[in-house]
């Protein structure tokens, strides 16, 4: 029985949770960016500057940027689980899922960290 990727519960009712919580998030931020395009009065570095040096975008950037980290694990561990098989790769499953898992993890840390300092750095 495969468990949870977060380990919350015992099911996958936390992952599913957290997988639309995020979605949610991004799609909230998308609609934060499609619209400040829209309505912005130019599209220049001056005004994507003084847009970000809000607190509170950079408070969303970073609630968005560890929602899109958060629905990237799961949906690559449930790729992993699902296709990273042995059936589908013969004995060395195990050692390819654990090697493209932590493939992933490193990735998924490397892009939240580099978003913090994006949006935080001086």
């Amino acid at each position: 029985m495969v468990t949870s990727v977060t380990n919350f519960s015992r099911s996958g009712l936390s992952d599913w949770i957290a997988q639309r919580v995020s979605a949610v998030v991004l799609l909230a931020y998308s609609l934060f960016i499609f619209i400040s395009l829209l309505t912005g009065p130019e599209l220049s570095y001056a005004a994507w500057s003084e847009l970000f040096s809000h607190t509170a975008v950079r408070l969303f950037s970073l609630l968005a940027i560890f929602a899109l980290c958060v629905h990237a694990w799961i949906g690559m561990w449930t790729i992993a689980t699902d296709y990273l098989t042995a059936s589908h790769l013969g004995a060395s499953a195990t050692a390819i899922r654990f090697g493209f898992l932590i493939g992933c993890a490193l990735l998924v840390v490397i892009y939240l960290l580099w978003g913090i300092q994006i949006f935080w750095g001086s």
